[in-house]
């Protein structure tokens, strides 16, 4: 997965499903302003809804993204980027830290979790940073829904 984003301020719903993606994506809003910009490395490819600062980092690989809505958002993406699903690592990333998270054994989240998460499920995930615990629920079964649904609509529109 060599695909890294940067994605400003009015596009944080969309950085967080990147990250579910399993792709490493910096937000504005954790690093605001010329700060966030000025700290970009030149790999990561900018997403943005404002004109202007698609045109001050014009050189830049970059998306325009259009819609306002998340589903559109990340079709979006997908398609101009030309995202695979084979390449996609759902579930490995931080949603709030962006880092790659780490399998814990079941005794470590104990006490974690909600009692009735620890006793119905069986494998955990903890990012070592914030030390927030990830168990695969529903969440996870209607995000896994969302992700069929944008690269279904993927195939069916492109000509890749």
């Amino acid at each position: 997965m060599t695909n890294r984003f940067a994605a400003d301020k009015t596009l944080g719903t969309l950085a967080k499903w990147l990250r579910i993606l399993g792709y490493d994506t910096t937000y504005e809003a954790e690093n605001s302003g010329n700060l966030f910009f000025d700290s970009l490395e030149d790999n990561r490819i900018l997403l943005t809804r404002t004109k202007k600062i698609q045109e001050k980092f014009s050189t830049r690989r970059s998306v325009f993204v259009r819609s306002n809505f998340l589903d559109e958002q990340l079709k979006q993406v997908v398609d101009e980027i030309g995202i695979n699903r084979a390449e996609i690592q759902p579930f490995s990333r931080c949603i709030q830290c962006n880092l790659i998270i780490v399998e814990i054994s079941k005794d470590n989240a104990y006490g974690r979790v909600p009692d009735y998460i620890w006793e119905t499920q069986e494998a955990f995930n903890q990012c070592r940073q914030c030390e927030r615990i990830y168990w695969p629920g529903s969440h996870a079964e209607r995000s896994m829904e969302k992700i069929k649904l944008i690269f279904n609509s993927k195939s069916t529109n492109s000509t890749n």
